[in-house]
């Protein structure tokens, strides 16, 4: 039988693993999504949904001390959508960051209401998963 600091820890340890593997997943399709056939919707999309799961996978991790999911949920949907409002501020530093491939993957460059919708999509999906993987 585990105890409480072995519990604490691997599931913190289950929460890395599942961001990084929703990383690759983003990566992989932002990728080869065209080349393997797959539809536009599904690569454009499908990308905006793995990046709202990212942040709820992140949040999780940063906020170890608030076990209320609510919590959780409430500031990756926050960050989320301050981060595609965000897409609405053009400054010359922050449009020189967007050009950069990391700047595109974390920012992107054009404002979507469809990604927040997607982007909840992705946290309420995280979310539960998350949720069935404690009840083990």
């Amino acid at each position: 039988m585990m105890n409480d600091s072995g519990k604490f820890y691997a599931s913190r340890l289950l929460l890395l693993s599942s961001l990084i593997l929703v990383i690759l997943a983003g990566l992989a399709l932002r990728r080869y999504g065209y080349t393997i056939g797959l539809p536009f919707i599904i690569v454009k999309y499908g990308g905006s949904v793995l990046w709202g799961a990212m942040v709820y996978l992140l949040a999780a991790l940063l906020f170890v001390n608030h076990r209320t999911r609510l919590f959780i949920i409430a500031v990756a949907c926050c960050f989320s959508v301050a981060v595609e409002l965000l897409r609405l501020v053009h400054f010359p530093a922050l449009d020189a960051f967007r050009d950069t491939a990391t700047g595109t993957l974390l920012l992107g460059r054009v404002f979507s209401p469809w990604n927040i919708v997607c982007y909840l999509a992705g946290i309420g999906m995280a979310a539960a998963v998350t949720r069935q993987f404690e009840r083990l």
